[in-house]
């Protein structure tokens, strides 16, 4: 069996990945480790239902929101090498106080995602993206483009405990063991180019544009539409949950720009959301996109930014593209 140490020192050799920054995947896994032994008992300790608070979106915080953010807090600021975290649970970056001076990486972070889920017992997450941190660096800096993202992954929290790990070239999942440790279960992950499972909240359909409609009345069409194949609809409601199954199997996920969000520009938040989890499509082989570009060369404005995002396997997001480039010709 293969430990998440041992591969990070394997991948930081055949990747060219520094030292420091397999340490801050360390880090990370050790705060999502902690996390995992909070939910296992959270109802029977009372960490259930809201918080009494909301966070900087203006969603209703959940306690395990805050103590999950506060378990990252913990970790992060222990390691030298982390300067700031940018978390949706906090209104403006954090910067880390170093005697030794700055750290040399930012990391960005979800510290729960899907936590409405929590009462329910359904698969919840952790998202995070690790960027360079200038040395000084002021808040605006850290609006980096996904490309530049030096690593990404997510943990989900389900009957097992996942976490997946992208470095940008490759991605593998590990598995959490009884003792506490992260064993790799599924190395090279590669998401089949072809799918017939798409996932999208379809309550929204009164909200979306033309492309969206179109493509799902294709795939609702099945064998008798122009996709030419029967399709399965699935939606869990944890951005982790559907984009585990999609790198796991395939398909394609949608929360595209619509009449609702348009004002603020999307739904999901480009740093700690969008980007880590197109970085981690990619490498697997898939394709990410707003509708009208790539999502990883999207500059963000500011830490909270949201957008459009859809992705997973190729072919499906090639064909939600030509809808869109229709749309954007007439």
């Amino acid at each position: 069996m293969t430990k998440l140490s041992d591969w990070l020192q394997t991948t930081a050799a055949r990747q060219n990945v520094t030292h420091d920054l397999t340490q801050t995947i360390a880090t990370i896994a050790a705060a999502c480790a902690e996390i995992a032994a909070i939910l296992r008992t959270a109802p029977i300790e009372g960490l259930s239902g809201l918080a009494g608070a909301t966070n900087v979106q203006g969603e209703a915080q959940k306690q395990l929101d805050v103590v999950s953010n506060d378990i990252f807090i913990k970790h992060l600021q222990q390691n030298p090498d982390i300067s700031i975290l940018v978390s949706e649970e906090l209104n403006q970056a954090l910067h880390f106080e170093r005697e030794t001076g700055a750290g040399r990486y930012a990391v960005a972070c979800d510290p729960l995602d899907g936590s409405s889920n929590l009462d329910v017992n359904v698969t919840v997450g952790s998202i995070f993206s690790v960027l360079e941190a200038p040395s000084g660096v002021r808040d605006v800096e850290l609006l980096q483009p996904g490309v530049r993202q030096l690593a990404a992954g997510y943990a989900a929290y389900g009957n097992s405990t996942s976490l997946v790990l992208t470095f940008g070239k490759s991605v593998a999942v590990f598995t959490l063991d009884a003792a506490g440790e992260f064993i790799l279960t599924k190395d090279d992950v590669t998401i089949p180019s072809a799918s017939a499972e798409y996932a999208i909240n379809a309550a929204r359909e009164r909200f979306w544009d033309a492309a969206t409609l179109a493509y799902v009345d294709e795939s609702v069409a099945g064998e008798t539409g122009p996709a030419g194949k029967r399709y399965n609809m699935r939606w869990v409601g944890s951005m982790v949950a559907d984009i585990h199954r999609i790198l796991m199997r395939g398909g394609i996920f949608l929360y595209p720009l619509d009449s609702e969000t348009l004002a603020k520009g999307g739904r999901l938040r480009l740093l700690y959301e969008a980007n880590p989890m197109a970085l981690l499509v990619e490498a697997a082989g898939g394709k990410a996109t707003t509708g009208l570009g790539r999502i990883l060369e999207v500059m963000p404005a500011n830490i909270h930014q949201r957008v459009p995002v859809i992705l997973g396997s190729a072919e499906e997001v090639e064909r939600i593209e030509r809808h869109y480039a229709v749309l954007k010709a007439g």
